[in-house]
């Protein structure tokens, strides 16, 4: 089944203020209604990569059914695990996660619907790891099922950086007193991006972590996902699916498995 899992500590550092710096807000739903909508058969099961929370996928069980979740931290399992125990009316939405390195996890099953969301192929920090993540999608698919990809798009992070190697940002968020400092590192010649965060609370308080990712372009993407025998089949901004923008900071391209 799962194996040897290989956590990156992205739980340990986030898991605890995650909901604050990605909060379940409307575009929580938007997520959830598009990948609704891609689903082939929702009959035929669900499976996210890197579930984390499960922030996106308890919206998605409550519009197509059970989802399956694999992710590599436990603290973030944890989190997903008190939010889909039962309620005052009954059980929640259905999501059941597994401790799994999504690099090499399988299981008997196979799924209708695949998706890795909010940049988790940007986690995996070489060519051969995306791959692999790209190659375990596809066996995990029926035939004539879809993968959907949304991750770190490589223009959009080059062009903030306007050619220099560090930059620093600060995204205000519409609590007073609240927002998120990024400490960007792009170093010349280097394919991995480096943030340092602190999140700052109106109590004064603060929180630090930092992650490194790997941006691609939709083209590697697409590349990655023919070596295994999936179609690209769109490329897009966002989850209203307006067409690609370089200019965006993640994309969204999906995949067809053939029959």
């Amino acid at each position: 089944m799962a194996g040897a899992v290989e956590d990156i500590g992205y739980g340990t550092q986030f898991a605890s203020w995650y909901h604050r710096i990605f909060p379940t807000d409307a575009s929580v739903a938007a997520v959830a209604d598009t990948l609704a909508a891609l689903h082939p058969d929702p009959g035929s099961g669900t499976l996210e990569l890197g579930v984390g929370t499960g922030r996106i996928a308890l919206p998605l069980a409550a519009r197509t059914g059970p989802v399956s979740g694999v992710d590599s931290s436990p603290e973030m399992l944890d989190l997903l695990a008190r939010t889909t125990g039962p309620g005052p009316g009954g059980n929640r939405a259905e999501v059941t996660g597994i401790h799994g390195d999504i690099r090499t996890y399988t299981d008997d099953r196979r799924y209708g619907l695949v998706y890795a969301v909010c940049g988790v192929l940007s986690m995996l920090l070489t060519p051969q790891d995306q791959q692999a993540m790209f190659r375990r999608a596809a066996d995990l698919l029926t035939p004539g099922g879809r993968l959907v990809v949304e991750t770190g798009n490589r223009p959009a992070v080059e062009a903030l950086h306007e050619g220099r190697s560090r930059i620093t940002l600060f995204t205000p968020y519409p609590e007073p007193g609240t927002g998120l400092q990024t400490h960007s590192t792009l170093p010349p010649g280097s394919d991995l991006w480096q943030c340092s965060h602190i999140w700052y609370e109106s109590d004064g308080s603060t929180r630090v972590g930092t992650e490194l990712s790997r941006p691609i372009t939709p083209d590697e993407a697409d590349a990655q996902a023919l070596a295994v025998g999936l179609a690209p089949e769109g490329r897009h901004s966002g989850w209203d699916l307006s067409p690609y923008d370089e200019r965006f900071p993640l994309f969204l391209t999906t995949y067809l498995k053939g029959a």
